[in-house]
């Protein structure tokens, strides 16, 4: 049996799925006091001074924290059902086809949200290793539970997870430095589509 690892923005699905979960899940008033709060670490992006990871970590912390985990885990059901179903690219659902065919086992990891990947991942009958939402007492945190899932903390994921030297093949799909540690892990890997 083979591993089939897929980054799940830009690989699978052709945007930033984070960003619009977090525009439909975040309150408006949340929103645009967010938006005030935010400049600096937007500023501090465009300038490569923040890393999209802890900009992701500090926009969750501001728009999602105190807020019920159930009203945020039913919208990504909700956003998983209605809108993924749109943004998803054929060449990828393709190679996922393929691999289901082969019998390969096939993991989305990714730094997107559990609240929403998770659900789509059951629809699609593949594995998922990504963010998750913190809560207590019913509640988020606006944390994530062990960080961000992206970078190297995606290779330990996959560890903890697979014992590699169980697959006859690794093939990795990836389309961001994000993803380059996991990429190293593969026999075959693919770069934005392209053959690496």
């Amino acid at each position: 049996m083979n591993l089939a690892l897929f980054d799940f923005d830009n690989t699978i699905a052709s945007c930033d799925t984070w960003t619009r979960f977090m525009r439909l899940a975040v309150r408006p008033s949340r929103l645009v006091a967010g938006r005030a709060l935010l400049i600096p670490v937007v500023i501090g992006y465009r300038l490569s001074l923040v890393s999209a990871s802890n900009g992701r970590q500090i926009a969750t912390r501001v728009g999602l924290q105190g807020e019920k985990a159930a009203r945020v885990r039913k919208l990504g059901i909700e956003y998983a059902t209605t809108v993924l179903p749109t943004l998803l690219q054929p060449p990828a659902l393709e190679r996922i086809d393929w691999h289901k065919g082969q019998g390969d086992c096939i993991v989305v990891v990714s730094a997107s949200l559990d609240a929403y990947l998770n659900p789509w991942c059951k629809t699609m009958r593949v594995d998922a290793i990504c963010t998750q939402l913190e809560e207590k007492g019913g509640r988020l945190t606006g944390r994530y539970v062990r960080g961000d899932c992206t970078g190297a903390e995606k290779v330990k994921r996959i560890r903890e997870r697979y014992d590699l030297t169980r697959f006859a093949r690794i093939y990795a799909y990836g389309d961001s430095d994000e993803d380059r540690e996991m990429l190293d892990l593969a026999h075959e890997k693919y770069y934005r589509w392209k053959k690496a």
